[in-house]
């Protein structure tokens, strides 16, 4: 969220001579309109959106990305075990790309999959009927931990049983306060019941 709401902003006021201030109050009805939809997620969209370089912005930042705690040790769990464990990200192929350089978490997935590859965000049903398509899955075993509460309402609809939210995925933000689904703070609370 830093990224959107600060740094962002920032660079879109200095390029354009204005206040940061003016700048949030301009970008803000932008990025609302778009949330949802794949192009909020698309980083060439907004590089030419707003003219700027976001992949370069992404990068300049890249010392924010951090792992969840323990998230580590769940995925070396469930990698152990004989399930199959796909990440599913709305991230844009070149800020995966990124994540992935920083954390190296990709060696633990048997696939790692954007929205972006079948054209639709983790938000619309189409990008479920998608993924079922190109990595089969039962509904009623698979597992989905999210930070999104949209996402989880998306992969419900879509018939998913087992659903987590993450409460705190920014450590510089306060925990979330999640009614519509179970939510996790910390993977300890569920390397347990693998």
């Amino acid at each position: 969220m830093h990224f959107w709401q600060e740094f962002v902003p920032q660079r879109y006021a200095v390029q354009n001579q204005i206040t940061l201030e003016e700048a949030k109050k301009q970008l803000e009805p932008r990025f609302q309109a778009m949330q949802g939809k794949l192009e909020w997620y698309c980083l060439d969209y907004w590089s030419d959106a707003l003219k700027l370089d976001i992949a370069g912005l992404k990068a300049e930042i890249s010392g924010l990305i951090a792992i969840l705690p323990h998230v580590t040790d769940f995925l070396e769990k469930v990698s152990a075990s004989s399930r199959e464990l796909l990440l599913v990200t709305n991230a844009h192929p070149d800020s995966l790309e990124l994540k992935m350089e920083k954390t190296c978490l990709h060696q633990f997935f048997d696939a790692v999959i954007s929205s972006h590859q079948f054209g639709f965000p983790k938000e619309h049903p189409d990008f479920w009927r998608h993924l079922q398509h190109h990595h089969p899955f039962r509904k009623n075993y698979t597992l989905l931990v999210d930070d999104s509460v949209a996402v989880l309402h998306a992969a419900r609809r879509y018939g998913l049983q087992y659903l987590l939210s993450i409460s705190r995925p920014d450590s510089r933000q306060a925990n979330r306060v999640i009614d519509e689904f179970p939510s996790i703070q910390d993977f300890r609370e569920i390397l347990a019941g693998i």
